[in-house]
């Protein structure tokens, strides 16, 4: 589900509900170390637990003063974050 390299998060998988809580917490803790770039190519599935999950981690690395990307966001997440008015909050890229 999670793959760190580097500076790089790979998320695989849905990201949902029902996933989430297995990777937000390793997550927030990579954000307090650098910044992070967080691809999201291999994940098959999201829904609005998805959008709290990288919110979380935009928040947990900016109190660390790092930069959070996200790469490769599904149209799905990109219609939700635009649904739920944060798609300029999230630093999102195709």
């Amino acid at each position: 589900m999670i793959r760190s390299e580097g500076n790089r998060l790979s998320l695989s998988g849905p990201l949902t509900i029902t996933t989430v809580a297995k990777v937000v917490e390793e997550g927030r803790d990579q954000m307090a170390e650098a910044d992070q770039v967080v691809d999201l190519s291999g994940v098959t599935q999201v829904d609005s637990a998805a959008l709290a999950l990288l919110l979380s981690w935009v928040r947990a690395a900016k109190a660390a003063g790092h930069k959070l990307s996200i790469d490769h966001a599904p149209p799905a997440l990109v219609s939700l974050a635009s649904l739920y008015d944060v798609d300029t909050i999230l630093p999102l890229a195709p």
